[in-house]
């Protein structure tokens, strides 16, 4: 009686999202814990309760197009906007070695896993690593933000996490066509051309970048030409900035190209030229604007998270696969163990073995990291909302009709790699950087003039 009387309109259930999400984040300030954590575990408990209908929880069900295109845009712009482009050349190898590296050696890891340990198909199980391989660049800093970490280990982390969705979203696609090929030849082997998957990762990519330089480049001097005319105030200008991700993803992605990247590079392009068209007011004003954007966004995306366990079992339930209770939590805790070994492993020797090439070939080169240092980067490997948002968009069937094999039991699987590595690893990260010391080694650098200046 109640289910099918209690029904929320889109409006009523933003309304009701908004209000969850500041509650938490209220609590999250008094208990000091970073929101994102608190965001999924409280959208968990939620879903979890008997009282609420599986008709209501339905209603809050993520599409995925509306992750990677309403929500990803903005929060990568951001991000990059905000980075600075000087401090990002200087740590690009450290950066791509991580962003790009990482994430395939990742992806071949955990398909390895799921292959010769559960007995999965290649090809499957390269979807469930390219879904669930790039770490999350909101719970990183979220939690980072907090707790003040060497420029660095922030630059290095805020640099992978605006490029590794690129390349997992490569790896996606092109394991979802190999998964697909299978199906139709009934070879493994034929779903992969490795030189076509590198022509097309180098396509997507510099298409991406190429994209977003251009369409920064003219944001710029829209501005300009605006300000030149006064023919936009301060609202106008804003509403342009708002719109400006959307302006190069949507093309990017019309084009088959990296829209992520497409975001990233006009967002650095952007953000380092600022100076040129945004006066000191102008950018108090707009950064105002984007930051109570970003948390709204983040907050609904997390808490979102949470709710998602109720469907994803529901359709676990009905085509198991032949997997028990038991097994399905082996397989969890394995492919988990997987993703946060393979970011240890890689990141250690990435940090010193370039270095010390370096040295050998007699190059100058950067200092060897601080271990300390090596340890937070290694274990910084939350994962978020793209993760699941690309699960969630795997085609539920094949080009004959048949079911996408083993869908299910991805979403599951990366759902729990989600909730061990974000609740896990974030509980744990800030008592790392304070028990190492890294805190304390942040606090001994000298200031850095960069960061006072603004637009």
């Amino acid at each position: 009686m109640f289910a099918s009387s209690f029904h929320l309109s889109g409006t009523e259930t933003f309304i009701l999202l908004m209000a969850v999400v500041t509650a938490f984040g209220v609590l999250a300030r008094w208990l000091k814990l970073p929101y994102p954590i608190l965001l999924v575990v409280g959208g968990l408990v939620l879903s979890l309760q008997p009282w609420l209908p599986p008709e209501v929880l339905k209603q809050y069900q993520l599409p995925p197009e509306m992750v990677l295109l309403a929500f990803l845009p903005p929060l990568l712009y951001a991000a990059a906007f905000n980075t600075d482009w000087s401090a990002f050349r200087k740590q690009l190898r450290s950066i791509s070695l991580l962003a790009i590296g990482l994430v395939l050696f990742t992806t071949v890891g955990v398909a390895a896993a799921c292959h010769y340990w559960f007995g999965l198909p290649w090809a499957v199980g390269f979807v469930l690593g390219a879904v669930v391989s790039p770490p999350d660049a909101v719970a990183a800093m979220a939690i980072t933000s907090r707790i003040k970490v060497p420029r660095i280990v922030a630059t290095i982390l805020e640099g992978e996490s605006l490029v590794n969705d690129a390349t997992a979203l490569v790896a996606y696609r092109l394991s979802i066509g190999a998964v697909l090929a299978t199906a139709t030849t009934g070879l493994e082997s034929e779903g992969f051309v490795w030189w076509k998957c590198v022509l097309e990762f180098l396509w997507v990519s510099v298409g991406g970048i190429g994209i977003g330089l251009l369409g920064g480049w003219l944001v710029i001097r829209l501005h300009r030409f605006l300000n030149r005319r006064s023919l936009a105030d301060a609202k106008l200008n804003i509403v342009i900035t708002l719109l400006t991700p959307y302006a190069v993803y949507l093309p990017a992605e019309h084009l088959q190209v990296s829209g992520v990247l497409a975001c990233v590079a006009c967002g650095l392009w952007v953000g380092n030229h600022c100076v040129q068209v945004f006066d000191h007011d102008l950018y108090v004003e707009a950064r105002a604007v984007w930051e109570m954007i970003e948390f709204v966004l983040n907050g609904i995306i997390f808490i979102l998270i949470g709710f998602q366990l109720p469907t994803i079992l529901e359709g676990l339930s009905t085509n198991s696969d032949g997997h028990t209770m038991e097994s399905l939590v082996v397989m969890a805790a394995v492919v988990t163990g997987v993703v946060i070994v393979a970011r240890i492993l890689w990141v250690i020797p990435g940090a010193y073995v370039p270095r010390w090439m370096d040295r050998m070939l007699g190059r100058n080169t950067d200092p060897y990291p601080a271990w300390q240092s090596v340890a937070v980067v290694g274990w910084t490997g939350m994962r978020g909302v793209v993760s699941l948002a690309v699960a969630l968009a795997i085609p539920e069937k094949m080009h004959d009709g048949t079911a996408f094999p083993h869908r299910d039991l991805i979403l599951f699987l990366t759902f729990w790699v989600i909730f061990g590595t974000l609740v896990g690893q974030g509980l744990t990260l800030p008592l790392l950087i304070r028990g190492l010391g890294v805190d304390r080694m942040a606090e001994a650098e000298p200031p850095d003039e960069s960061e006072n200046v603004t637009c």
